[in-house]
């Protein structure tokens, strides 16, 4: 096997008995045969996480009690790790992850990549440094349709770009679930474990992305209005947030987890002066362009029409249901491409698609920013 196309060894940390979202990392890096899991720390338990990890195929002398462990062992084998995949709560995050680039390893973090923004500056300045790859799974940038959107925009058919609204809303918080013991709820309204923001770094951070990623315009300033509706939460479970861009682009932001009726109802709107662009991910195979004085067009994942930046990014035929795990898998293919220098992709992964470090401390920044302007009364606070 050449060494472009040799699986990529991977250890997750995190991601154990019953979390949701490191069985989702590990479906997303098979998907394309392009990783394979090879060691891991999945639990804070050593007898859990050795369980788990037998119950996944590893053998059990690559099955570690730390991080740390890990990060040594491995690095002393002639096999070990390539790529450590970081899946705990955000507080975790940073001594984690400096843990693996100080060995040499590339990291893949989930998002907010740290609880704090110091912290999430000293990480990029080490990756920098390093030399080390990282990236962040702001996993709704893998989808075909948010990609085409993004090269519709690059492509200026839009013309220039006036509004951008993006929302987030969910219900799963709006109740008091976390008295229960539901550990996901716990861990997401405890600022000791999730940091200073609740909605806003839950989902927020991947609102404010994805508006990011779509426009490719960067917000200098905020004004946030923060709220925690549910009686005794700490952490924000509401957002609404307006941006101000450099071009004079204006944005609306709103990000809740006690919006009754909805389940994961991210969705964007993009207006210019030629036309505007709409897309839910609900719905995720659709993205509608909206020309001034013409007919919308409804654009459709593996329909005519698209460019070559979704169209490298669809797995399967048209018509049939892509979304939430082929999204994540995008991320992990270009990631391997990018890791092996593959030349099979197209030029967009090298034009700052893949979301790296300084997405993750731009989103530690707007989570930052969005507090402080709240508690200061809704004021303007600079996102530089």
């Amino acid at each position: 096997m050449t060494e472009a196309f040799k699986k990529i060894r991977i250890g997750m940390i995190g991601g154990g008995p019953n979390a949701f979202i490191g069985e989702v990392h590990r479906l997303a890096a098979r998907m394309d045969n392009r990783f394979e899991l090879v060691a891991g720390c999945f639990s804070a338990d050593y007898l859990k996480s050795i369980k788990f990890g037998i119950g996944l195929g590893l053998d059990s002398e690559r099955i570690y009690r730390t991080p740390s462990e890990m990060a040594s062992a491995e690095a002393e084998k002639e096999n070990g790790i390539e790529v450590a995949i970081i899946v705990t709560p955000n507080n975790l995050h940073f001594d984690q992850a400096k843990t693996m680039i100080q060995a040499g390893f590339h990291v893949i973090c989930d998002k907010p990549i740290t609880s704090d923004l110091k912290q999430a500056e000293e990480l990029e300045r080490l990756v920098n440094s390093v030399g080390t790859r990282f990236m962040v799974t702001y996993n709704y940038s893998g989808y075909p349709m948010v990609r085409e959107a993004r090269e519709i925009i690059s492509s200026g058919r839009l013309g220039k770009l006036r509004v951008v609204q993006v929302e987030y809303p969910q219900d799963w918080l709006a109740t008091d679930i976390e008295a229960s013991g539901q550990k996901q709820a716990a861990w997401r309204t405890d600022p000791s474990q999730a940091g200073e923001g609740g909605a806003i770094g839950d989902i927020g951070t991947h609102a404010y992305h994805l508006a990011e990623f779509v426009t490719g315009e960067k917000p200098h300033s905020l004004l946030a209005d923060l709220d925690s509706f549910v009686l005794g939460r700490v952490l924000d479970d509401n957002a609404h947030i307006l941006l101000r861009y450099e071009s004079g682009l204006k944005g609306m932001l709103w990000a809740s987890q006690i919006a009754c009726g909805h389940e994961n109802g991210l969705q964007l709107r993009v207006y210019g002066d030629q036309g505007s662009l709409e897309w839910h991910q609900e719905a995720p195979n659709f993205l509608e362009f909206k020309p001034l004085g013409g007919p919308t067009n409804t654009l459709t994942r593996g329909g005519p029409g698209l460019g070559t930046f979704a169209n490298e990014s669809i797995r399967i035929p048209a018509g049939h249901p892509e979304g939430f795990i082929e999204g994540f898998a995008n991320l992990y293919r270009d990631f391997a491409d990018h890791l092996r220098q593959s030349s099979s992709k197209s030029s967009q992964v090298e034009k700052d698609a893949l979301p790296k470090v300084t997405d993750g401390v731009n989103g530690v920044r707007f989570v930052k920013a969005a507090v402080a302007s709240s508690k200061a009364g809704g004021v303007w606070r600079s996102l530089h």
